[in-house]
């Protein structure tokens, strides 16, 4: 079972429209969507925004509907200049950009306790997104790379600048690294995959409901092409 979690309930919707819906579910105030997505089963939802909804989500998806893949798709802010406005970023780890307990003599970024500072995503299913959008979307630029996450929206080059200093990610958003931080911890695959909205640092050059719309197009291209070669 393949769970798909969108960040904008624009993109979900466009993804059940095209769905053949079997079952709806209602829990923890959001609504999971069972069914078939270009022939594979597929639960479509909305998480919500920040990481603690994200990983609420992803624990649901593995717990009630046994999903062994997570795929989360959303909108980030770009981290490296190479990247603009409308690409496509598919995670190779995930990290929580906000976790410090460097007091205790642990890296900034790593949750005390666990094995791990960053959260690899599937290397298999992260060749299959970049192949899916190389595919459905030639007209923008696919990059692959860490994905930083915080329950904070950064648009001041400070805030930015520190992130790439400690995690050297290509894009931040808020709701990924919940998701590949409970994939892990269930043993499941998953990856990110980010359209970029803004560089991080309030110089957009695109009205937001225009890149909304064009974000919404080339993700749920990307990820009906995703089904069908995964």
């Amino acid at each position: 079972m393949i769970g798909i979690i969108g960040a904008m309930e624009e993109e979900v919707a466009a993804l059940k429209e095209t769905m053949e819906i079997e079952e709806t579910v209602e829990q923890a105030a959001m609504t999971f969507c069972k069914g078939r997505l270009c022939g594979k089963e597929v639960v479509v939802v909305r998480s919500g925004i920040g990481k603690v909804n994200a990983g609420i989500c992803a624990q649901i998806l593995v717990d009630r509907f046994q999903a062994d893949t997570l795929i989360n798709t959303g909108i980030a802010g770009s981290l490296d200049a190479k990247i603009d406005i409308g690409d496509m970023v598919i995670s190779t780890d995930a990290v929580h950009h906000d976790m410090d307990a460097s007091i205790f003599g642990d890296p900034v970024g790593q949750v005390p306790r666990m094995d791990t500072l960053f959260f690899p995503a599937d290397e298999e299913l992260v060749q299959k997104a970049v192949q899916a959008n190389e595919k459905a979307n030639p007209d923008i630029h696919t990059f692959t790379g860490r994905v930083a996450s915080g329950d904070q929206f950064i648009a001041s080059k400070q805030a930015k600048d520190k992130i790439v200093e400690n995690f050297h990610p290509m894009c931040v958003e808020m709701e990924g690294v919940g998701i590949a931080h409970a994939a892990y911890l269930n043993q499941v695959s998953y990856v990110i995959i980010r359209a970029i909205s803004d560089k991080a640092d309030n110089s957009a050059t695109m009205d937001y409901p225009t890149f909304e719309k064009q974000a919404i197009t080339h993700s749920v291209r990307l990820m009906k092409e995703l089904l069908i070669i995964i």
